[in-house]
């Protein structure tokens, strides 16, 4: 499912989940160079894909009946059939919070929201279990 561009997050702000995304997976791939050999362009395409629902997940749950932890879960288990290591799922989360915090701070609940998720999914050795 192709994932949406803009979410209006719990303070009413419109965030660009695009945007965001791209920032993230360009501090990502800063940090995780090694990926671009492994996965070629295709890569940041889903780096990109895979935020922007990461990020519009943490909004949701924030404001709907969406459970953060299930979808994550999910992902990491998709994630980790395909060899992708969790720990560097986690590390993304937390990117990720960071570019929120850098692009909406009025929004704090969000970026908290991701680090929550960075947590829960750095705290598990395994999903496949």
């Amino acid at each position: 499912m192709p994932p949406p561009e803009t979410v209006t997050g719990p303070h009413g702000e419109e965030l660009d989940l695009v945007a965001i995304a791209r920032d993230t997976c360009a501090s990502y791939d800063r940090e995780f160079p090694d990926e671009r050999e492994r996965y070629g362009p295709a890569g940041a395409d889903w780096c990109r894909h895979d935020c922007q629902h990461l990020l519009n997940w943490a909004v949701l749950s924030l404001s709907e009946a969406l459970d953060f932890e299930a979808q994550l879960a999910w992902l990491a288990r998709v994630l980790e059939a395909r060899d992708f290591p969790i720990s560097r799922l986690a590390r993304c989360l937390e990117l990720l919070a960071q570019a929120v915090r850098n692009t909406v701070p009025d929004e704090p609940e969000i970026a908290a929201r991701l680090d929550t998720g960075a947590a829960f999914v750095g705290s598990r050795a395994s999903f496949l279990q």
